[in-house]
C-alpha cells in the first residue's frame, strides 16, 4: 500500500469520528511514523493557509515541491488534502499529536524538519504575514523547540532580510572558525536524507533536505569568506 493510500486510511478514520490522539498513537512507530509526519504537514499547512486568510497557487505548488507525488497517486493525494482541509480539529491538536511521537534529541531533528516544510510553504508566495509568524511560533512552542532553534529555522526561509549565517548554523561570531566548521559539519550530517528518513521523514519529502543543505552550506561559505 502506498504512502498516500495509508494516509487516506488514517484520515478516513478521523472523518468517521476516531479521535486524533488515537490515530496518531497507532502511527507512533516506524514505518507508520512517516504517515503521521505527512498528515501533520498537510493539516498544519492547510490550517496555516487560513492564518493570512488566503491560499495561493504558490503555496499549493510549494507543497508539491516538498512532497513528490507520483502521477498514479494524484487522485489519492488530492483526497488527502481535501480531507485535511475539511477536518474540524484545530492546528494545536495536530501539533501536539505529532510532538508526542518524538522524545529527546530526535524531537528537535524531525520537528525541525517539519517546521522547515511549513516555512517553505508559508513563504512560497513571496510574503511572510505576521499571522503566519504567530502561527508558526505557536507550533514551535507546542513542539518544544527552543527559541534559538525556531529563529534558526526562520532565518533560513524568511526572505525579508538576508539570513544571518551564524543564526542558520546555531553558532556565534565569538566562536573560533574551527568550532563553527564543526557545527557546520554536524548540521550537514543531520540534514542528510538518510538521517532524515531514520527520524521518520518520508522519502517523498526529501526535498526538504535539499533546501536545508543549501541554506547550511551558504551560511558556512559566507562565514568562511569573512575569515579568509
Amino acid at each position: 500500500m502506498s504512502l498516500w493510500s495509508r494516509i487516506q486510511d488514517a484520515l478516513s478514520a478521523l472523518a468517521k469520528g476516531e479521535g486524533l490522539s488515537a490515530v496518531f498513537d497507532r502511527l507512533r512507530s516506524p514505518p507508520e511514523r512517516s504517515v503521521a509526519f505527512t498528515i501533520a504537514v498537510i493539516a498544519l499547512s492547510a490550517k496555516m493557509a487560513k492564518a493570512d486568510g488566503r491560499v495561493t497557487r504558490d503555496e499549493v505548488m510549494a507543497f508539491r515541491q516538498v512532497f513528490h507525488i507520483p502521477p498514479a497517486e494524484e487522485r489519492a493525494a488530492a483526497r488527502v488534502f481535501n480531507l485535511a482541509r475539511e477536518d474540524v480539529a484545530g492546528f494545536e491538536e495536530y501539533a501536539a499529536g505529532i510532538a508526542r511521537m518524538f522524545r529527546g534529541r530526535a524531537r528537535e531533528g524531525v520537528l525541525g524538519d517539519l517546521m522547515g516544510g511549513l516555512f517553505h510553504i508559508a513563504t512560497a508566495d513571496g510574503a511572510y504575514h505576521p499571522a503566519e509568524d504567530a502561527f508558526l511560533a505557536r507550533v514551535a512552542e507546542i513542539f518544544g523547540l527552543s527559541e534559538p532553534a525556531f529563529r534558526r529555522i526562520r532565518a533560513a526561509y524568511v526572505a525579508d532580510a538576508a539570513p544571518d549565517p551564524y543564526r542558520v548554523l546555531g553558532v556565534s561570531p565569538e566562536m573560533s572558525l574551527d568550532q563553527i566548521r564543526a557545527a557546520w559539519r554536524a548540521a550537514v550530517r543531520a540534514a542528510h536524507p538518510d538521517r532524515m528518513m531514520a527520524r521518520g521523514v518520508p522519502e517523498e519529502a526529501m526535498r526538504l533536505a535539499e533546501r536545508r543543505l543549501i541554506a547550511i552550506n551558504r551560511a558556512w561559505e559566507e562565514i568562511a569568506s569573512r575569515s579568509a
